[in-house]
């Protein structure tokens, strides 16, 4: 869809959007915490893409997460414009409500499913070290240990474990 962009094509931009809106909403919300801020770098975001989708290069990493970092970056610019102009006294009646609106809790949803499938395809041992690494913050070192493998081994299954993971969501 990102090279049909590049084109100009309405309609393949018009279902990348319908395709990502609820994430990099997310994304943008979790950014800079006001809804209305999140709206307008979502849009800005959107601009961006449609203007420099013809520099997306496919370099291994998924589109989404060019899409996410042009997002978050985005959202980042527009919290640090508003932070040179916000007082704060004025911050007080405009934070957000606390939890996640019906869609961002939809993507979620859909999203760890996803993501819980493609941990379950991974061999135990495997699946076991990286959410020891990742979830839990276990060290490398600690993780070699606790499966008395060489701390060389254990980094070389992360590695392939995580990328296991990436073709997997990929798909």
């Amino acid at each position: 869809m990102i090279a049909r962009v590049a084109l100009q094509d309405r309609a393949a931009f018009s279902d990348l959007y319908d395709a990502t809106c609820g994430k990099l909403f997310a994304v943008c919300l979790r950014v800079s915490g006001r809804r209305q801020d999140a709206e307008d770098a979502m849009q800005d975001a959107y601009v961006k893409v449609w203007r420099n989708a013809g520099r997306y290069a496919v370099t291994g990493h998924s589109p989404m997460t060019w899409l996410i970092t042009i997002a978050r970056n985005t959202a980042i610019d527009r919290l640090r414009a508003r932070r040179d102009h916000d007082d704060l006294g004025d911050v007080d009646g405009t934070l957000a409500a606390p939890g996640a609106t019906p869609e961002q809790a939809a993507v979620a949803t859909s999203e760890a499913e996803r993501i819980r499938d493609c941990m379950n395809a991974l061999p135990e041992d495997r699946r076991a070290a990286i959410s020891g690494a990742y979830l839990e913050g276990q060290t490398y070192a600690d993780l070699a240990t606790r499966f008395d493998v060489p701390l060389n081994t254990m980094r070389t299954w992360l590695r392939r474990g995580l990328i296991a993971l990436r073709e997997c969501l990929a798909r």
